[in-house]
C-alpha cells in the first residue's frame, strides 16, 4: 500500500484562456501560455512542487507539516504579483498587433487551495497523486466565485485548508463561500481577493534601510533559494533555532498572517526585544522597528533584512538604520561591537541549518514534470528572460 501523505494542494489556473483562444493566433497564444505558466510555476517553487501541468493550470503540492498559512499566502501573492508584472511586460515589450498579443490583458490568474491526504501511484509509467482530496481540489476549480462576489483574481481556500493552515480568514478580510458538488456534497471555504492585494501592494510606500544609510551592515551568504531563506528569517520556530540568545519568538499577527502590523516579542529569557513590522515584501525584504531595553534605557531603531539571489543561493543582508533620537544613536553606536559578534554566530548557524534543510528536502522531493517554454526564435526571442522581481 502506498503511504498516505498529509498535504496542502494548490492549483493555479490561468483564467480566461479558453475564451482568449477563440479568434486568436494559436502560434503566439501557445508561446504566451508557456511563458506565463513558467512564471507561475517558478514563483510557487520551492514552497510548492509541481505535480502535473493540466493545460492552462498547474497542480502543485506541499507537505502539510512544512507550510503555515502565512507562508502560503506570501507564496501565492508573490506568484500573482509576478504574473501581473509579467503579463504587463510581455504586452509592452512586443510590437506584434495580432489578436493573441493585443488580448494578453484578458488573461488572469486564480488559485484553489485544499488540505488533506494523498497517495502516489504509478499510472502508465507516470506518478499521479490520488485520493478523495485530489478530487475535491479539482472540483473547486468549477465554482461560482466570480458570479457571487465579482472578484476575478482570487484564492479559494477550502475550510479544511484554512483550518489546517491556521488562518484567521475573517480577520484577514476573506469572504465566506460555499459550493455543492455531486458525490461530494457541500464544500465551504473562504475567498481572498488578489486584485485588492495587488492594488494595495502597488500603492504602498516602501520602508527600507538603504545601504548608504546603514550604520551597520551584515552579509550572511547561504546556499538556499530566497523562499527557503525567508522561511528561516520569518517563521517564529525557525528564527529561534538559529538566533543567538533567543529562547522564543512570540508573534501577534492579525488573522495569524505575518506582515505589516505584526508585532514580534523576541524573547531572550525573561527579556524581550519588541519588533513592529513596517514593510513586508516576500521574498525580497522586510523592515522592522525594534524597541530594545539597555542599561541606559530603551532605544528604538530600524532594521531591514534584504534577500539577494546569488548564483549558488541567497545572501541575506541585515542593515541597521541610525536611531532618530541622539541619545538612542549614541547607545546603539556603543552596542555595535557586541552586535557584530552575535551576528557572526547567527550567520554561521543560519548557513548550517539552511544547508541541512536543503539536503533533507532534496532527498525527499519527487521529480517534477518539465514546464514547456516558448519556442526559440519566436515571440519571446527579444524579450528579457523570465525574471521575478518584487
Amino acid at each position: 500500500m502506498n503511504p498516505i501523505e498529509p498535504s496542502c494542494l494548490l492549483i493555479a489556473d490561468i483564467s480566461g484562456y479558453t475564451s482568449y483562444l477563440a479568434g486568436v493566433e494559436l502560434d503566439h497564444a501557445q508561446d504566451i501560455l508557456a511563458d506565463l505558466m513558467g512564471t507561475v510555476v517558478t514563483s510557487l517553487r520551492p514552497t510548492f512542487r509541481l505535480a502535473k501541468l493540466e493545460g492552462d493550470a498547474a497542480f502543485t503540492i506541499a507537505p502539510a507539516d512544512r507550510v503555515d498559512g502565512s507562508l502560503v499566502l506570501d507564496t501565492i501573492e508573490r506568484c500573482y504579483f509576478g504574473f501581473r508584472r509579467r503579463r504587463r511586460d510581455v504586452r509592452q515589450a512586443t510590437s506584434c498587433e495580432c489578436n493573441a498579443c493585443i488580448r494578453i490583458p484578458d488573461l488572469n490568474l486564480k488559485f484553489v487551495v485544499h488540505q488533506g491526504a494523498v497517495a502516489r501511484q504509478r499510472m502508465a509509467g507516470m506518478e499521479e497523486l490520488v485520493g478523495a482530496d485530489v478530487i475535491v481540489v479539482h472540483r473547486l476549480l468549477k465554482n461560482s466565485v466570480v458570479e457571487s462576489t465579482g472578484i476575478e483574481a482570487y484564492v479559494l481556500f477550502s475550510e479544511a485548508a484554512v483550518t489546517g493552515l491556521g488562518l484567521g480568514a475573517e480577520a484577514l478580510g476573506m469572504r465566506r463561500h460555499a459550493e455543492r458538488y455531486d458525490h461530494i456534497g457541500e464544500v465551504t471555504g473562504w475567498v481572498h481577493d488578489l486584485e485588492r492585494r495587488w492594488l494595495e501592494e502597488d500603492s504602498r510606500e516602501r520602508v527600507l534601510v538603504e545601504p548608504a544609510k546603514a550604520i551597520l551592515s551584515v552579509a550572511m551568504p547561504t546556499s538556499a533559494p530566497p523562499q527557503v531563506a525567508w522561511e528561516f528569517l520569518t517563521e517564529p520556530g525557525r528564527r529561534a533555532g538559529w538566533s543567538h540568545g533567543v529562547t522564543e519568538v512570540i508573534v501577534d499577527a492579525p488573522g495569524n498572517r505575518r506582515g505589516i502590523g505584526t508585532t514580534n516579542h523576541c524573547m531572550h529569557g525573561p527579556d524581550a526585544i519588541v519588533e513592529e513590522v513596517l514593510d513586508w515584501r516576500p521574498f525580497d525584504y522586510f523592515t522592522i522597528r525594534s524597541l530594545m531595553g539597555t542599561p541606559a534605557g530603551p532605544i528604538k531603531f530600524l532594521t531591514t533584512f534584504e534577500l539577494e539571489p546569488t548564483a549558488d543561493g541567497t545572501t541575506v543582508h541585515m542593515r541597521f538604520g541610525a536611531a532618530k533620537a541622539s541619545r538612542d544613536r549614541a547607545i546603539l553606536t556603543n552596542a555595535l561591537p557586541t552586535f557584530e559578534g552575535i551576528f557572526a554566530a547567527n550567520a554561521a548557524s543560519l548557513r548550517a541549518q539552511l544547508a541541512e534543510e536543503l539536503e533533507a528536502r532534496m532527498s525527499a522531493a519527487p521529480v517534477e514534470p518539465p514546464v514547456p517554454a516558448p519556442k526559440a526564435g519566436g515571440l519571446f526571442s527579444e524579450l528579457e528572460p523570465l525574471l521575478l522581481v518584487g
